[in-house]
């Protein structure tokens, strides 16, 4: 009926899996959390999995305060590879490869320690990461290449940049 609004595409399938079309080469491997009456165990990366072909060789942790954002981003021979272990977090990513099967696509996705995940971002993929939680968010990243601090991969764009197409809630 006209003027009842919009009506939302499913965001989940009927066994609760996120719907949404991501950038060619991104990947993303629920991590589980095993809890007994000591604590919590949380494994992060396996190679095993085969999740991911590189191996691991560079790891840190960053983290991003209540409100914050961080991006827009890129790398262009590295891959970064986030696992998020508290707060929540939104990754947005633009794909602007030129030979890219997805490029324009822009693709939100949620992460937080109630759902943890692995998600691998490829080269030349613009990221950025809001806080959209209460807390801080803990975020460890296992890149493909050690950082080089003579000749960083990394480039950026401001929030606000016309190049890509979006805009966070409140930025």
């Amino acid at each position: 009926m006209a003027g009842e609004g919009h009506k939302q595409e499913p965001t989940v399938t009927m066994s609760g899996e996120r719907v949404n079309r991501l950038p060619a080469g991104v990947s993303i491997r629920p991590l589980t959390t095993h809890v007994d009456d000591r604590g919590w165990l949380l494994e992060l990366f396996n190679p095993r999995w085969g999740w991911h072909p590189d191996p691991l060789v560079h790891a840190y942790i960053t983290t991003i305060r209540p409100g914050v954002i961080k991006g827009w981003g890129r790398h262009a021979r590295t891959e970064d590879r986030y696992a998020i272990v508290f707060g929540e977090a939104l990754t947005v990513l633009y794909d602007d490869r030129v030979e890219s099967p997805t490029r324009g696509l822009v693709a939100e996705v949620p992460m937080s320690e109630y759902h943890r995940c692995l998600m691998n971002i490829p080269a030349e993929v613009w990221h950025a990461t809001a806080n959209v939680g209460s807390k801080d968010v803990l975020i460890v990243n296992f890149k493909t290449e050690p950082y080089d601090s003579a000749d960083p991969d990394k480039f950026t764009l401001p929030l606000d940049t016309d190049r890509i197409p979006y805009r966070f809630r409140g930025a």
